[in-house]
């Protein structure tokens, strides 16, 4: 497939900053979800997402963990994602509040729109888009206490987070958190709202976008992130983000 796009991204525990500039024609992207909520802030050109039954214009979007959505734009964009079960996550959840996507509060994005723009214009390093993320996930209220993880999930996470380079079982993660296999999984889905499975695939998909950024190929980032082959990261890849990991080319910072 043509290259469609190309960004740099910065990535670190609990979130990724992708900044994209698409080609010279619109860019449709299909209908994908991903274990992570979606901060979308336009750099220059519009766009719009839809999920649910709302669709909504730029220039900010907040779209929950999971959610199915679609992205239609110009020019170039910035994507925050930050997995729901970290602080930051559990805030941007309660301000969601139920809903699939809203226009967030200005008050807390406002000026990293403009921080991001001059990231682009300069093209900055990693380390300058990691700054600015952790700086606006640092702004946002601190979570309501009763929205903390099941500690036993937590566990269970930690270990995925650990071992995500070689292979990894529910069993293994039950044994982390103290239960039986049956128990864990019913605990997991509680707490992520996924299966442990479907959880491990997030975090392999993340770690390959990492790698593939870095330089490896399809091939190298879908070995090093445990996946089979290149054909089956290519194939979550556009489950994930609605199109072919080829599609891209994207560099760290």
């Amino acid at each position: 497939m043509a290259v469609v796009g190309r960004g740099r991204i910065a990535v670190w525990q609990g979130a990724a900053l992708w900044l994209v500039e698409g080609g010279g024609s619109p860019a449709d992207v299909a209908p994908h979800a991903h274990h992570a909520i979606q901060v979308t802030f336009s750099l220059n050109g519009a766009f719009e997402i839809a999920a649910g039954d709302r669709t909504l214009l730029g220039p900010i979007a907040l779209v929950a963990a999971d959610a199915p959505h679609t992205f239609h734009g110009r020019g170039t964009a910035a994507f925050l994602f930050i997995e729901p079960e970290s602080p930051a996550g559990r805030a941007l959840t309660r301000q969601l509040g139920g809903a699939a996507v809203i226009s967030p509060n200005g008050a807390v994005f406002g000026d990293t729109r403009a921080a991001l723009q001059l990231c682009w214009t300069n093209d900055s390093p990693a380390s300058d888009l990691e700054r600015i993320g952790r700086a606006l996930l640092d702004r946002l209220p601190s979570p309501d206490p009763a929205s903390l993880p099941d500690p036993r999930a937590a566990a269970m996470i930690d270990y995925a987070r650990k071992g995500i380079e070689g292979p990894l079982s529910l069993a293994a993660a039950a044994s982390q958190a103290c239960l039986s296999r049956d128990r864990a999984r019913h605990v997991f889905v509680a707490a992520t709202g996924l299966p442990f499975k479907t959880f491990v695939l997030w975090l392999r998909i993340e770690r390959a976008v990492s790698l593939y950024a870095s330089g490896a190929s399809l091939t190298e980032a879908a070995h090093e992130a445990g996946f089979a082959d290149s054909a089956h990261l290519s194939r979550t890849f556009r489950r994930t983000f609605g199109l072919p990991a080829n599609a891209l080319r994207l560099t760290a910072g």
